[in-house]
């Protein structure tokens, strides 16, 4: 079926679609990699040298088991919303996301740098996850948490695979402290040449608010973006008996975001998390930094079943998502995916690639002979020379 102007085929029509529609460094920012942007590419690329193994004459038919279970939570696939902060992509922002979420029975994960109110977001769609970092005093956390717990998110990520890395070989879109006169008088030109965009904003009562509310102390008013980021900077790194605590503080559902080491994978057991995410921040981190789906493999030998494990990075197609699961992901999170979705046709386009991803798992299970995902095995997955997992020990091992 081809595309139509109100829904399209594939994730890449929706990244082309995203281009034409959002100002530059809107568009810039979502598209941004650590660096040279070795990693953000890998994340991609290592997909491709996968390859799947199809059966035939298998009889199989009916309809193919998609669900799983997340932070035990029910949802229909095993594709959950990636957390992703201030989204100046669509004047709804978190609460499109929620909705077109829960219009595809799943869950999303909520930032914690997010332009709209978890309280807004949770009533949208109630299988929330609330995403955090270490950042400000321990009384400061406990009340963000505590927020949270009874807005009704069902679950916490924490999210460590951040070192404040801004440099980009191409040069970093400038993200404003304020959209005030000669802010806007400066951005003008770009966003005038995306008048649909600029109308979705006038429409949803003025330009995009960058304020977080989420971080706010008791009786505080929402700090800007870069208030808070500066916050999370002056604060001094995590250890493990810092996420522990973080862990205990919580008391539910809770899963460690940014592993890419077997070692890592294994202190998170330690702590008590009860899930973890294979995560590179979608190359936003450290440059060089191999894929996501290339360390998969050893972390899930590492843990086992001691723990749900998730991947997140990379995740384009239906048959992305199947390679990842035949490799020991319970499911995974999608994030520049689902943004550029939103770009292009708001909440409908959330839901477009929600559902694109649905067909493309469907249609790859029929090819592989599978009648569930739960039946999925690496013998299902070909993995090419020089396909690299690490093995734990500091050196790495062809697949």
């Amino acid at each position: 079926m081809a595309s139509t102007k109100e829904w399209f085929e594939s994730v890449a029509e929706a990244q082309r679609r995203a281009k034409r529609r959002l100002p530059k460094s809107v568009y810039g920012a979502l598209v941004a990699g650590a660096e040279r942007g070795g990693t953000l590419d890998d994340n991609v690329r290592a997909f491709g040298e996968l390859g799947l193994i199809p059966r035939i004459a298998t009889g199989l038919g009916g309809g193919r088991e998609l669900a799983t279970t997340v932070l035990g939570q029910e949802v229909s696939l095993p594709v959950v919303v990636s957390p992703a902060g201030v989204q100046a992509v669509h004047p709804e922002g978190e609460v499109a996301v929620a909705r077109a979420a829960a219009a595809s029975g799943t869950a999303m994960g909520l930032s914690s740098f997010a332009s709209k109110p978890i309280e807004e977001v949770a009533a949208a769609n109630p299988k929330v996850f609330f995403q955090t970092y270490w950042m400000g005093t321990r009384e400061r956390m406990v009340h963000v948490m505590d927020r949270a717990r009874t807005a009704g998110a069902q679950g916490l990520i924490v999210t460590l695979d951040w070192t404040f890395a801004h440099r980009r070989d191409w040069g970093s879109p400038a993200i404003p402290e304020r959209l005030d006169l000669k802010t806007m008088a400066r951005l003008a030109p770009e966003v005038l040449l995306r008048p649909r965009w600029l109308a979705d904003w006038a429409r949803g009562g003025g330009a995009p608010d960058l304020a977080v509310p989420n971080v706010a102390g008791p009786g505080e008013p929402p700090p800007s973006f870069f208030g808070a980021y500066g916050e999370w900077m002056m604060t001094p790194p995590a250890t493990w008996p810092d996420i522990a605590w973080m862990r205990e503080a919580w008391g539910g559902p809770f899963l460690v975001k940014g592993i890419m080491h077997p070692d890592d994978a294994r202190r998170a057991v330690e702590i008590g998390a009860d899930a973890i995410s294979v995560s590179n921040h979608g190359g936003n981190n450290v440059d060089s930094t191999p894929a996501s789906i290339r360390a998969l493999p050893g972390i899930v030998d590492a843990v086992g079943d001691h723990v749900e494990v998730l991947l997140d990075g990379g995740i384009r197609r239906g048959s992305d998502v199947v390679k990842a699961l035949a490799l020991g992901a319970r499911a995974v999170l999608i994030g520049r995916a689902y943004l550029w979705g939103m770009a292009a046709n708001g909440e409908a386009g959330v839901h477009n690639v929600l559902e694109i991803l649905r067909a493309g798992i469907d249609e790859t299970l029929v090819g592989l002979g599978r009648a569930s995902i739960h039946d999925l095995t690496p013998r299902d997955v070909l993995m090419a020379p020089g396909f690299a997992i690490h093995d734990g020990a500091g050196a790495s091992s062809p697949a």
